[in-house]
């Protein structure tokens, strides 16, 4: 995700491409909005609402493992595009120090990405991408802690590709502002082939919900917090 872009996933036969805005360095140039900014519903079983801000000491942090994430996931990018979350933005410009044109932007390059889904089952990972797919099977890899500008804190919980498509990237890092064991109602994926290099995207972070959920479901609870 640097230079705009990191690693075409699948560039030599899928063409699923992540397309991000320029990478800062890990603790620099980023206030982690997304992390407190955009609204979840779910509760905040592993701690108060500082863990979920990004305040949290290391012996807190606890390795999880992918089933976490398990399900049928969507992009919101779409929604963001076709204007489903445009009450968000104007929600946010209420209650924030941006307007809702410059909320949209923000988003339009964080949420940006060709993948329009995502499947988890087991330690099977498939990226989908219109009609072109790409899989691989995921091992746990560890966890990173990330400091931000600001002074928070994030977890990038990442697994390692140990078999599957060429196409399929060789890292992942899911972020979704929990630090323990919880079944996950979001989450912000990081995928590429450098897992260092991921580490230090920060501005791009494609988001993805239940893909169960309606566009009205998934703006009622990006307001909801």
């Amino acid at each position: 995700m640097r230079n705009g872009m990191i690693g075409r996933i699948g560039a030599m036969t899928l063409g699923l491409t992540l397309l991000a805005g320029g990478a800062l360095a890990q603790g620099t140039g980023h206030n982690h909005d997304h992390g407190h900014d955009h609204a979840h519903g779910h509760s905040h079983n592993h701690g108060d609402e500082r863990i979920y801000k990004g305040y949290f000491e290391d012996a807190q942090v606890q390795d999880r493992p992918l089933s976490d994430w398990q399900g049928d996931w969507k992009s919101v990018y779409p929604l963001l595009q076709d204007g489903s979350l445009d009450p968000v933005m104007a929600h946010k410009a209420e209650h924030g120090d941006k307007t809702a044109e410059a909320y949209r932007a923000y988003y339009e390059t964080g949420y940006k990405t060709d993948v329009d889904r995502i499947e988890i089952a087991g330690d099977t990972v498939t990226f989908i991408s219109g009609d072109t797919v790409a899989r691989g099977t995921y091992a746990a890899d560890g966890h990173e802690i990330l400091t931000y500008a600001k002074g928070n804190r994030g977890v990038r919980y990442v697994f390692r590709k140990v078999s599957g498509d060429e196409a399929a990237p060789g890292y992942i890092q899911f972020s979704d502002h929990r630090i323990a064991p919880a079944k996950s109602d979001h989450y912000h994926l990081y995928w590429g082939d450098d897992r260092k290099a991921l580490l230090e995207e920060v501005t791009n972070w494609p988001t993805y919900y239940p893909n169960a959920l309606s566009a009205e479901q998934i703006a009622d609870e990006m307001m909801a917090h």
